[in-house]
């Protein structure tokens, strides 16, 4: 083929159609379409692109995974997206749970990246997940303060920084299953400031879950004999 011909010839962008004399033009052409086609592999796009078809799946009992081009092509991707980053940077308590909580929520999809809806869901969570989750992840957290402090993990309660602590609390990395079930977990709570206390009311339900230790005695003592046996 000449180059006269090479010019000649349009080419055309397979995402938008629109076309071009020259190659160079065509490389270097960046349409929305191309664009979203490009971010497939970033981790955003990916949980967005997920989360699409969960969404499907529950809202319209659609079990046939819709194509990545069908998402590139919605109204909602950069929505569906947004949320996907909101996924990625919050590392939800139990991800595929909160999925389907904020899908079966009501509330609109602009709304879904809001800390006030993943709060509302957290602390619904807190008190209902099976009580061997919340040692695990209690004590996983105190193994990693204890790594990057250089001191042992059943220090956790005795030694951290209290700004630390309510923030791990409040945030679900450490249970009430074992803060309070454990005399250095109850000894942490009393160093606490009113402000502290305040920032931890709508985890720490006193009422709640001194009625949940009596209903459940058995994964109380569970947690008791845990937090013992680790020398928490």
């Amino acid at each position: 083929m000449s180059d006269f011909q090479l010019v000649d010839q349009p080419n055309i962008c397979v995402h938008c159609s629109r076309k071009f004399r020259n190659p160079s033009s065509l490389f270097s052409h960046m349409c929305e379409q191309k664009r979203r086609a490009m971010q497939r592999t970033e981790k955003r796009v990916q949980a967005g692109y997920m989360i699409y078809n969960r969404f499907y799946q529950l809202t319209q009992n659609q079990q046939l995974q819709k194509s990545y081009e069908h998402f590139c092509k919605s109204l909602y991707y950069n929505a569906f997206v947004k949320f996907g980053s909101f996924i990625n940077n919050t590392n939800p308590l139990y991800p595929d749970k909160f999925i389907d909580y904020v899908i079966k929520s009501g509330v609109k999809l602009d709304q879904w990246c809001r800390d006030a809806l993943y709060e509302k869901y957290l602390y619904d969570m807190l008190k209902v997940e099976p009580v061997d989750s919340a040692i695990e992840r209690s004590i996983t957290t105190m193994i990693e303060w204890g790594d990057k402090n250089s001191t042992t993990y059943s220090n956790y309660f005795k030694d951290i920084n209290l700004n630390r602590a309510v923030h791990d609390i409040k945030n679900g990395r450490v249970s009430c299953w074992v803060l309070l079930n454990c005399k250095s977990g109850k000894e942490l709570l009393a160093n606490l400031s009113d402000e502290q206390l305040d920032m931890l009311s709508p985890v720490l339900d006193m009422t709640f879950w001194l009625r949940k230790f009596k209903d459940r005695t058995d994964d109380a003592q569970l947690a008791k004999e845990v937090c013992k046996e680790t020398g928490i």
